[in-house]
C-alpha cells in the first residue's frame, strides 16, 4: 500500500540560467519560512528530479526545510551539448551558483546536502564559499578515487571467491581491475556491487533499475527519460578521467564551516577512507564522522533515521 504523501505548501520547478547553462532546481516545503537545505546529487550524470518523491518518502526533510532538489547540468532531460561541458571544475562552479541563488532566495545560509560525488563537490564548492554555508551533510563521499577503487576490486574478488559461481567469475573478469574510465566498466561494476548489496540494502540492480526507470518515465517521459540515460553516459565519459587523480586527503579542501560525514558500514565504496581522523582532516569546528550500521552507499535511503537526525542537529 503506497502511503500518501501531505501536500506542500511550496512545490515550484524553476529554470536558472547557471553558468550559460539552463537547469532546473525544484523547491519543497511544508510551510513557508524553512531554512534552506540544497541537494547535491550523487554520479557521475545521474539525475535528480525523479528520485524526488522517493526522498520524500524516506526522509521528508520538506517537513522542517526548504527543499531545494538541483538537476546538475546537463543531468535528466537536458540537451546532449549541456552534458557535453560537463566537467568537475564546472560542476563546482554551477554548485557555488546555484548556492549564491538559494541563500540570496530564501535569506539564510544554505545546508548542503550532498551525495556521493554530489558529497565531494560539495564539500569543494564550500572550500570556496563558506559564508552562505550552515554545514556539509556529506553522505558517502568520493575522497580517494585511487584507494576507493582499490579497496572495491579487492571487495569484488572476496565475494566472487565466495560465491565461486561462474557467473560471477565471468562478470569479474570482464571487469577487470581499476581504474575504470569508461562508461561500460563503470557501469558493470555498479551490477555487481548493488547484486552484493553494498549500494543499497536488500536491493539487487534490476529491482534499482526498474525503480529507476518508472521514477525517470513519470517525471521526464519515455523520450525524456531516453535523453537522461544518453546523457549519463556523456558526462560518465567526460568525467570518469577528470575524477581519477582525486584525492581530497592528500590536499584537504579548508573548510571553516561543520562538516558531517556519514559513511554505510556495509558501502564497499568508501571503506578505503572511514577513519576516525578524518574530522581533523576536513571541516571546521564540529565536524563529524559516523559509520551507520545496516547501510550501503546510498545510506541515506537505507538508514534515513540515523541520517535525518544528524542534518536536523547540523
Amino acid at each position: 500500500m503506497t502511503t500518501e504523501m501531505p501536500p506542500l505548501a511550496i512545490d515550484e520547478t524553476i529554470t536558472l540560467d547557471i553558468n550559460a547553462s539552463q537547469q532546473r532546481i525544484r523547491l519543497c516545503a511544508m510551510q513557508t519560512g524553512l531554512p534552506p537545505l540544497l541537494i547535491v546529487q550523487h554520479g557521475p550524470g545521474f539525475p535528480l528530479l525523479h528520485e524526488v518523491r522517493k526522498f520524500r518518502r524516506r526522509l521528508n526533510l520538506e517537513a522542517d526545510y526548504l527543499v531545494a532538489y538541483w538537476e546538475q547540468r546537463g543531468c535528466g532531460n537536458a540537451p546532449a551539448d549541456e552534458a557535453r561541458r560537463v566537467c568537475l571544475a564546472q560542476q563546482i562552479d554551477d554548485l557555488q551558483a546555484v548556492l549564491t541563488w538559494v541563500a540570496d532566495r530564501a535569506r539564510q545560509r544554505v545546508l548542503l546536502f550532498g551525495v556521493s560525488m554530489g558529497a565531494t563537490i560539495a564539500l569543494l564548492a564550500a572550500a570556496r564559499d563558506g559564508e552562505r554555508v550552515q554545514a556539509v551533510i556529506a553522505n558517502s563521499p568520493d575522497l580517494q578515487t585511487r584507494d576507493g577503487d582499490t579497496a572495491v576490486h579487492a571487495f569484488l574478488q572476496e565475494q566472487v571467491r565466495r560465491a565461486g559461481t561462474p557467473r560471477l567469475r565471468r562478470a569479474l573478469a570482464k571487469l577487470g581491475p581499476p581504474p575504470y574510465l569508461d562508461p561500460r566498466s563503470f557501469q558493470r561494476r555498479a551490477v555487481l556491487l548493488t547484486d552484493f548489496g553494498t549500494i543499497e540494502r536488500g536491493t539487487t540492480f534490476n529491482a534499482a533499475l526498474r525503480e529507476t526507470l518508472a521514477a525517470m518515465v513519470r517525471c521526464y517521459g519515455i523520450i525524456g527519460t531516453v535523453n537522461a540515460l544518453r546523457n549519463v553516459n556523456i558526462i560518465q565519459r567526460r568525467m570518469l578521467a577528470d575524477v581519477a587523480p582525486l584525492d581530497l586527503l592528500a590536499r584537504p579542501p579548508q573548510i571553516a564551516v561543520p562538516v558531517h560525514f556519514v559513511f554505510g558500514e556495509q558501502d564497499a565504496l568508501t571503506s578505503a577512507f572511514m577513519s576516525d581522523q578524518l574530522p581533523g582532516m576536513i571541516g571546521g569546528p564540529g565536524t563529524t564522522a559516523v559509520r551507520v550500521p545496516h547501510a550501503g552507499h546510498l545510506v541515506h535511503f537505507d538508514r534515513p533515521d540515523i541520517v535525518r537526525s544528524i542534518t536536523d542537529n547540523a
